[in-house]
């Protein structure tokens, strides 16, 4: 082991721990994120089904669905990799030999930040709904309105 007294030894790894759990809570964020983008993709999609009585065309790869799936897997990923990171930095901490892994975060954030601009579109992107008036289907409008 190392010479680090034991209350620096504990500090460390109770900072290792918070690091975790920040790992943690950005992987329950992003696969939330993701399904919520697939739940919403679905809900838009038969919203228009139901105000133009068409089925939209639906791109194979660009789809909200894809993204959200994308979101998940990601989310699945930062856990596993969090997860390693926190166990070879437990070990370090015990060694004494600590060093700190930029490539991790570096690779975290590109994949956010792609992820981030694949949703722009459908930030960007209005589908054209007819200017009609909501209405009940197959019910009768009252013209003597008391």
């Amino acid at each position: 082991m190392n010479n680090t007294p034991k209350i620096d030894r504990q500090r460390e790894h109770q900072a290792n721990e918070r690091t975790f759990l920040a790992w943690l809570r950005t992987s329950i964020a992003l696969i939330g994120f993701g399904f919520a983008i697939a739940r919403f993709g679905i809900f838009l999609r038969q919203l228009n089904v139901t105000l133009t009585q068409q089925e939209p065309a639906i791109n194979p790869l660009f789809s909200s669905e894809n993204l959200g799936i994308s979101l998940v897997i990601f989310g699945i990923v930062t856990i596993a990799l969090g997860t390693w990171r926190y166990n070879q930095v437990f070990w370090q901490i015990e060694r004494g030999d600590y060093k700190a892994n930029r490539l991790i975060i570096w690779i975290i954030s590109a994949v956010v930040m792609i992820l981030g601009f694949l949703s722009i579109p459908w930030l960007l992107w209005r589908n054209k709904l007819p200017n009609r008036p909501f209405s009940v289907p197959n019910q009768p409008q009252s013209k003597n309105l008391r």
